[in-house]
């Protein structure tokens, strides 16, 4: 198996932004050992250090693109650049898209690499996440079980562990 790295980026106390943590948190008991889940700041910078090593990334993140809010996306990050926007309000120097972007050029991005972006509406300060983005956590949570073809893996851990 190739070392997959799921990375749930965002900031717990600027609502619609916390939603890549939501989406790791839900998201790490259903993989097998082999795909590692965790959670990121966002810092673009640190973002090339915390993939390194892994063979398949996938970056969940907060967008905001104008599209209907709890949309998701599925942007292969190296079939094409990514759009600067990327990656709803960021409060570092270097976003998601440029950490990316950073990376391409410098010939460090994963074999595979992928953005699963969920539009988001109120990045406030100390907000709760928008019903519309908190609703598309479990959507995100399935598409990328789907995406990593390991749907049946999860459906056996949750029965083993009494889950919904």
């Amino acid at each position: 198996m190739i070392p997959t790295l799921v990375l749930g980026i965002g900031n717990a106390d600027r609502g619609d932004d916390a939603v890549g943590l939501a989406v790791a948190r839900r998201l790490r008991p259903m993989v097998p050992d082999w795909i590692a889940v965790q959670e990121h700041g966002g810092d673009g910078a640190a973002l090339l250090d915390a993939w390194r090593g892994f063979g398949c990334v996938v970056l969940v993140d907060a967008l905001r693109s104008g599209i209907t809010a709890g949309d998701i996306v599925w942007l292969d990050a190296r079939a094409a650049p990514l759009a600067a926007r990327l990656g709803g309000n960021s409060t570092h120097l270097l976003g998601l898209a440029q950490a990316v972007e950073l990376a391409r050029a410098l010939g460090q991005l994963p074999e595979r690499i992928a953005v699963l972006g969920i539009e988001c509406q109120d990045f406030a300060w100390h907000a709760p996440m928008s019903a519309a983005v908190a609703a598309a956590v479990d959507s995100a949570v399935a598409l990328l079980l789907a995406e990593l073809h390991i749907a049946d893996y999860a459906s056996e851990s949750a029965d083993a562990h009494g889950a919904a």
